[in-house]
């Protein structure tokens, strides 16, 4: 699974980011960016393991994934109920669940959900949000 990315020369330097997982870096070269990208989402995601691999394309469009799956869907998780300003209890609350702990286990990467499962939690952050699927 790959999460889309943007890069843009800005000035002298080049902006980076990755929408979903909302990180957003700069570098004074192009590969100096991908490797900023690299890096902060290996230090935000703060797993064993995570290891971010950068995936150049052409024009503004890159991507980034991981060999280990379940720690990017963990971390893409997170991100997304922090970036919408969520406790772990409000999301819970929104999925109709008493205890925290079910949703909890997805974040740390304890569980992997399905596509399915992947949509309804992301529908929990983000209601007017759509989980959207493609081949590259």
């Amino acid at each position: 699974m790959r999460f889309e990315g943007r890069i843009l020369r800005s000035g002298r330097w080049w902006a980076i980011e990755v929408p979903i997982l909302g990180v957003v870096t700069q570098g004074r070269t192009r590969r100096e960016a991908f490797q900023m990208i690299k890096d902060a989402i290996d230090a935000l995601a703060d797993a064993d393991g995570i290891d971010v691999d950068v995936h150049p394309g052409k024009g503004e469009h890159f991507e980034v994934s991981s060999a280990d799956e379940g720690a990017m869907i963990a971390f893409l998780l997170k991100r997304q109920r922090q970036m919408h300003g969520l406790s772990l209890a409000d999301v819970s609350a929104r999925l109709g669940r008493k205890s925290r702990n079910a949703y909890a286990r997805y974040e740390q990467g304890k569980a992997v959900p399905t596509i399915a499962k992947l949509s309804e939690l992301l529908k929990a952050v983000n209601p007017d949000g759509e989980l959207v699927l493609k081949t590259g």
